[in-house]
């Protein structure tokens, strides 16, 4: 088959590895999002995918907009039998939604209809499902509201963190990917319909969300760690400075006052219900430390309690 592939970041480049290394498919175009500034120096930097793809010799595209006529007139030129989308961040159009023959597939981080939107993984591990996946579908105009073609599960390890589920879901959608395009081409797809009763939205994570509030359950605060890393990271305040979170372990029989260091030789704070040992921790303007090691840096017989917000 023809494809052209749309993605961006890390999640999509297994998917367009497959199909450029399949004997089956070829890729004549890729679309991208425009590169943007990161690091210190605020250097532009391609998108994961466009770097691929230009390994490969595929032509990329790299629109600002897709609504003006221009992208549809490429696509045209390139003239694929099936459009492939994969964490693309833009919204399709009816006129491209409607160009190939074999319409556009997504590839989605969840078992839809459940965590449609933006941040399916990290939000799936923050509310802590046991289970997850992924699903191919084809595209309709709505949020990740069209037909279901393939769902493949796994299993959400307790420890897992959202990066690394990420990284494993963007190699099981690779080879679902393939099979979803194998019964399109043999006239053997079976869509179906998606029950709008069962539909959960997953949003794109905000700085916000990785602030931890030790009120709560320490299992929901570990959920909450796992589910915001690699970003934006979890983090609370202690002498109203801002502390990153990288790494903790459950000790659900621990009792404390929630937000209150408990550990003299351990980094453990009391939770709604249980309590954390941090593990990994990183101050403002620092580098990366053990928990043990900062704790060890404050004075001690200090009550120190942990905020979710300086004022507080």
């Amino acid at each position: 088959m023809r494809i052209v592939y749309m993605g961006t970041p890390d999640f999509a480049v297994p998917a367009l590895q497959a199909l450029l290394d399949s004997p089956h498919h070829q890729v004549v175009g890729v679309f991208s999002q425009p590169d943007r500034p990161k690091g210190r120096g605020y250097k532009l930097m391609p998108p994961p995918v466009k770097e691929l793809a230009e390994s490969r010799q595929v032509p990329v595209y790299q629109p600002q907009k897709l609504r003006d006529g221009a992208a549809l007139e490429i696509l045209k030129q390139w003239a694929p039998d099936v459009i492939v989308v994969a964490a693309y961040g833009r919204i399709l159009p009816k006129d491209i939604l409607e160009l190939p023959p074999y319409g556009c597939v997504n590839v989605h981080a969840s078992l839809l209809p459940q965590y449609r939107g933006a941040g399916p993984v990290q939000w799936s591990v923050i509310h802590g499902e046991k289970t997850t996946g992924v699903t191919t579908m084809l595209m309709a105009q709505g949020m990740d509201t069209g037909d279901i073609l393939e769902q493949a599960s796994v299993s959400i390890g307790p420890d897992e963190t959202a990066g690394e589920l990420m990284d494993r879901l963007a190699r099981l959608g690779a080879e679902l990917l393939l099979h979803t395009l194998g019964l399109l081409e043999a006239g053997e797809a079976v869509p179906t319909v998606q029950d709008e009763s069962r539909a959960t939205y997953a949003p794109m994570l905000k700085k916000s969300d990785g602030a931890l509030d030790f009120s709560q359950p320490a299992q929901k605060l570990y959920d909450r760690i796992r589910g915001v890393s690699p970003w934006p990271g979890a983090y609370a305040y202690l002498d109203n400075k801002l502390l990153k979170i990288h790494k903790a372990a459950l000790l659900p029989e621990q009792k404390g006052e929630p937000g209150l260091l408990i550990g003299e030789k351990r980094m453990i704070v009391g939770c709604g219900d249980g309590a954390l040992e941090l593990l990994q921790v990183q101050p403002q303007g620092g580098k990366r430390m053990q928990g043990a090691d900062f704790l060890r840096g404050l004075r001690s017989g200090e009550r120190k309690k942990f905020t979710s917000c300086p004022s507080e």
